[in-house]
């Protein structure tokens, strides 16, 4: 299998099953509840635009995905700006441009709905997730993510 192989297309509801399986696979743990809860908006809401993504092999196996969301005013915040929280490959697809294949294509879809700029967070500890992003062209932004412990 190699990059041409390999279709990006809209997730589907349908996929549901496959991108949970990839992320227990990836992050060998189960969190069922955060993609009913992901699912239910793309696929529920009527004001939630398509943003997600899934690759899939020639024969429809899905190998990937990576989903996000456009700002709607949130923090003043206008739709010009995008946010990618979560993508996935699963392990036996890795090293094979997979990822940077859905950034691009999510990347274009995005472009294409008029957003200018897209944000992501990363653990400042995982450095090989920092250096796929970085190798994507993603860079530190302007903002300040802060928190606040309880």
């Amino acid at each position: 299998m190699n990059e041409s192989t390999i279709k990006i297309r809209l997730m589907k509801a349908d996929d549901f099953d496959a991108v949970v399986g990839i992320d227990q696979k990836v992050l060998k743990a189960s969190r069922t509840e955060y993609y009913e809860m992901k699912f239910e908006r793309l696929f529920k809401s009527k004001e939630y635009l398509p943003t997600s993504l899934v690759a899939e092999e020639e024969d429809g196996t899905v190998v990937g995905f990576i989903m996000g969301e456009l700002y709607m005013g949130e923090f003043g915040i206008f739709q010009q700006q995008a946010t990618l929280d979560t993508i996935g490959v699963d392990p036996s697809s890795r090293l094979k441009g997979i990822g940077a294949q859905l950034i691009n294509e999510f990347m274009a879809h995005l472009r294409s709905l008029g957003v200018q700029k897209v944000n992501t967070l990363v653990d400042s500890k995982d450095s090989k997730l920092t250096h796929f992003f970085t190798a994507n062209q993603f860079s530190p932004s302007e903002t300040i993510n802060l928190e606040r412990s309880l």
